[in-house]
C-alpha cells in the first residue's frame, strides 16, 4: 500500500505515525506488552511522542490493520492474542503459532474497530448536540 504524507520523495524519514506504531510493535515483541494488555492511552502516547490526537490515532489504526491491537468499545484497545509471525520469524515454535493470522479472528476484529469508529461517531455527535443545546457553538468545529 503506497503511503502519501508530508515526507519528500525517496526520503526514509518515517513520519511521526509511523515511529509511534513501530515503537509499540517493539513493546510488544519485547514482552513489555503482552497478549490482552490494554495500550497506551491516546493521552499518553500524545504527551510521551509530542503528536497530535489525529497521528495517535493513524497509529492506532495501522496497528489495528496490521494485527498488533484490537479495540474494546467503551474500555480502549488492547494487545491483539494472536501471533505476528512475519514480523517474528523466531515465534514460529509457540503455541500462538497455530493461531490464524486471519479468517474468523481476523473478521471478528474488523467488526469491533467498525464497532468502536461507530461509538466514537455517536460520542462525537451527542457532544456536537450538548453544545447546541447550551448554546455553545463553538465546540461544534
Amino acid at each position: 500500500m503506497g503511503r502519501r504524507g508530508r515526507r519528500p520523495a525517496g526520503s526514509g524519514v518515517p513520519l511521526t505515525f509511523e515511529v509511534i506504531a513501530e515503537t509499540v510493535r517493539e513493546r510488544i515483541r519485547s514482552g513489555e506488552l503482552k497478549p490482552g494488555d490494554p495500550l497506551p492511552t491516546q493521552a499518553v502516547l500524545m504527551r510521551e511522542f509530542g503528536a497530535s490526537s489525529l497521528t495517535v490515532q493513524k497509529a492506532m489504526t495501522l496497528l489495528k490493520q496490521e494485527g498488533w491491537a484490537v479495540s474494546r468499545p467503551g474500555k480502549g484497545a488492547y494487545v491483539a492474542h494472536h501471533n505476528h509471525a512475519a514480523d517474528d520469524a523466531d515465534d514460529l515454535d509457540g503455541p500462538e503459532a497455530t493461531t490464524p493470522a486471519v479468517g474468523t479472528t481476523a473478521r471478528v476484529e474488523a467488526l469491533e474497530r467498525a464497532l468502536a469508529d461507530a461509538v466514537q461517531q455517536i460520542a462525537d455527535l451527542r457532544g456536537r448536540v450538548e453544545a447546541l443545546e447550551t448554546g455553545d457553538g463553538e465546540h461544534d468545529r
